[in-house]
């Protein structure tokens, strides 16, 4: 394995976009491609059955315990709400590339946002207390994540923004199950960085 963990992860998927390609090419297989950001969220019609599923920031907040925020906070990641990545799978089922046509790429994603501006805006909604803590993963201070939605937002996609559903939607039910919280698995314990 190479001496970086994360180098395995990026391995993997280059690997799969190499094999992707070959059978497109190779066996004529059709291949929609989802490259997914991070989900948040608790309900779809179908989970509205289970809500214990609940955002880290939210569960947080709601049991008064400090937004953790690993280093400056500065890196950007992309985030979809769970209902808007159902129906992206959706418009990917029902819209996939005709036989002959090559392996269509879609960024499964609706926003980003830099994790220190995420714990902003959870704190000016909750009054929750930001801690930034050190990063225990092996990553630049910050990061610029430039990546666009266009084709699925092409095919219908109406997206739920973070600002627009994050209370309303996460934090009634992170604070109605917040007895359940084990205060001790909130920190981050693992290092992924050496020494």
């Amino acid at each position: 394995y190479p001496p970086n963990p994360g180098s395995i992860y990026h391995l993997t998927k280059t690997q799969d976009q190499l094999l992707f390609a070959y059978y497109n090419k190779n066996d004529g297989v059709r291949v929609t491609d989802l490259h997914q950001g991070i989900v948040w969220g608790t309900q779809t019609p179908q989970t509205e059955l289970d809500d214990r599923l609940i955002n880290r920031f939210i569960v947080q907040a709601a049991v008064g315990y400090p937004l953790t925020v690993h280093g400056s906070g500065g890196q950007t990641r992309a985030f979809i709400h769970i209902r808007d990545t159902v129906r992206c799978i959706e418009l990917a089922v029902t819209n996939g590339p005709a036989a002959g046509e090559r392996v269509q790429v879609f960024n499964q994603m609706t926003e980003t946002h830099r994790v220190a501006d995420l714990a902003e805006l959870v704190s000016s909604l909750t009054g929750a207390e930001i801690s930034h803590v050190d990063n225990p993963r092996n990553e630049a201070d910050s990061n610029e994540l430039i990546v666009a939605n266009d084709g699925l937002l092409r095919l219908g996609l109406d997206p739920t923004t973070l600002e627009a559903g994050l209370l309303e939607e996460v934090g009634a039910i992170a604070k109605r199950f917040s007895d359940r919280v084990d205060h001790t698995k909130i920190p981050c314990r693992s290092l992924w960085r050496q020494h």
